[in-house]
């Protein structure tokens, strides 16, 4: 698969987009004043704490508070709360031995479910740990005002504030730093064992005690000094952030991940990528200089783009986020999907459209799903949509051919770095997916609900609106007894009230004993209308609703 990573830096947007086989992947857009939140540290104080749902919420500076469920809170916060203060052992946490800490915020294989890294099993004489195997339940103690370090592990998503986690992690090109953590684990995508052992050979023997971290699928081939350098610069910014809290007062920010352009160099730009094209000097000076530094065997694989055409425009990236964001999706044999998001779910439809290569039904149906399935997991991972969704297959009789959709599915999700979960196709032909959710779709980034509709895709009818006036002129007459008025609506609806005869102004005015100057006004919104009172030119729309 050939798979490269196209950036368009603009004066007010950066965008970076993942292509596989000339297909857009996956895209990544930053702005001035929306700018990647995930890695970020704060030192905040408990605003809320609800037992009830599991969870705290942590004031850290944001608008909204960030959300802390307890299965997020990690078994060494109070090493983490010693942190917090004035004593002068600034550095006396680092003798200290932890418990491993299953997930962390500041990269792809760290941020996965448990799975991503490949750890010894737990002892079952644990003391965290029941008889029958399972984990005991820890006790959470957190009292409002209490100061504590968490780490945002998922971007706001509309009302919703960021998720947090008090297992803080520091991000690194070959490794994944966990302060107050004895373990190493290795990524799963490192399939060779002797790889495997040495580079937990080398790690084990430059780590320094009271850490952890775990191995990433770049360091993969790396020697000492590659990793040797990448661990020391981690913990060089530890130490900064332990002498940050020991000076700030909550909510206060102690570290700030990369941005996001750096970050997916950092996180995605390894041996399976073919070129990296840039349309920035400054930026692909800088990117060259920090691969010079870490992996100088990519640097041959970093392009300046130098034509005046734009660089989506040449890799046609700029016509597929277009597509992107229709709420059709064409398949190439004919069918197409339709793509509802939802408050709570999304819900994607496939339909076979004009498709009809043979006259088996049955073949039919599974050739255009088979292909919907794969166009699904790209659209998702496009689009960046996460929660849970419902994928309405066309329906197939034969068990086998269900089961070739479902593991077609888990085969392509295979390339998505958000957890995934799916589940077999019902008797109805339904696909029901959980995907992670860390940032907001590519949907919420780039569009805004409508005014005149307020997102809902429906406006109010003409014939609502004229209802709705002549109950309002029945009210207004009844309390007032007053028999003119000036009537602005918007052009539509003034040349309705206005056609025909009788018109349906002229009987409005019979009907209720009332004159009315009828005015075609531009700036009236669909589906109101505006009262104004001739003696002294007054709105009294408001007084008779």
């Amino acid at each position: 698969m050939k798979k490269e990573i196209i950036i368009n830096a603009g004066a007010n947007e950066t965008r970076i987009a993942i292509t596989e086989d000339g297909r857009l992947a996956e895209l990544f857009v930053e702005t001035a004043n929306k700018e990647k939140m995930v890695g970020d540290i704060y030192v905040g104080k408990v605003a809320k704490v609800m037992p009830g749902i599991k969870a705290a919420f942590i004031d850290i500076g944001l608008k909204q508070d960030g959300f802390l469920h307890f299965s997020d809170i990690g078994n060494r916060l109070e090493e983490y709360s010693a942190m917090i203060g004035d004593d002068d052992d600034e550095e006396g946490d680092e003798e200290e031995k932890e418990v491993p800490v299953e997930q962390s915020a500041g990269s792809s294989e760290a941020a996965t479910a448990p799975g991503a890294v490949d750890q010894p099993p737990p002892k079952s004489n644990h003391p965290r740990t029941r008889e029958n195997g399972r984990p005991q339940r820890r006790e959470i103690h957190l009292e409002k005002g209490q100061e504590i370090i968490v780490q945002i592990t998922k971007e706001p998503v509309g009302k919703k504030g960021v998720r947090v986690t008090s297992e803080v992690s520091l991000a690194g090109r070959f490794l994944v730093l966990l302060p107050f953590d004895g373990k190493v684990g290795i990524s799963k995508k490192i399939s060779s064992f002797k790889e495997k052992r040495r580079l937990r050979k080398i790690v084990q023997s430059l780590l320094p005690e009271g850490f952890g971290v775990i191995i990433r699928t770049v360091a993969e081939g790396k020697d000492d000094n590659a990793l040797k350098t990448d661990l020391e610069d981690l913990i060089t910014t530890w130490r900064e952030v332990e002498k940050t809290v020991k000076t700030e007062r909550p909510p206060a920010l102690l570290y700030k991940d990369m941005a996001t352009t750096s970050s997916v160099i950092r996180d995605l730009f390894s041996n399976d990528v073919t070129r990296v094209a840039i349309d920035s000097r400054k930026l692909h000076k800088e990117i060259c200089a920090y691969i010079k530094y870490t992996s100088p065997q990519l640097l041959e694989k970093i392009e300046l783009h130098k034509d005046r055409t734009p660089i989506f425009d040449t890799y046609g990236i700029e016509k597929e986020i277009e597509t992107s964001l229709n709420r059709k999706v064409w398949l190439k044999n004919g069918g197409y999907l339709i793509i509802e998001p939802t408050e709570a779910m999304v819900v994607i439809d496939v339909n076979s459209g004009r498709y009809a290569a043979k006259k088996d039904q049955e073949m039919n149906s599974l050739r255009t799903d088979l292909e919907a399935a794969r166009e699904v997991c790209r659209q998702l991972r496009l689009r960046d949509m996460g929660g849970i969704i419902v994928v309405d297959f066309i329906d197939l009789d034969d068990d086998r051919n269900k089961k070739k959709v479902y593991e077609e599915l888990k085969k392509e999700f295979r390339r998505d770095r958000a957890k995934v979960t799916v589940l077999p196709m019902t008797e109805f032909g339904l696909v029901q997916i959980t995907r992670q959710r860390i940032r907001q779709s590519l949907v919420h980034s780039f569009t805004e609900s409508c005014p005149a509709c307020h997102g809902t895709g429906l406006v109010q009818s003409k014939t609502t609106t004229l209802n709705q006036l002549e109950r309002w002129i029945r009210r207004f007459k009844a309390e007032t007894g007053k028999k003119r008025m000036i009537l602005r609506v918007e052009p539509e609806v003034a040349k309705q009230l206005s056609e025909g005869f009788p018109s349906r102004l002229w009987k409005m005015m019979m009907n209720n004993f009332v004159m009315i100057k009828l005015e075609a006004d531009t700036t009236v919104r669909h589906g109101e209308f505006k009262v104004i009172s001739p003696g002294d030119g007054k709105d009294i729309t408001e007084q008779f609703n």
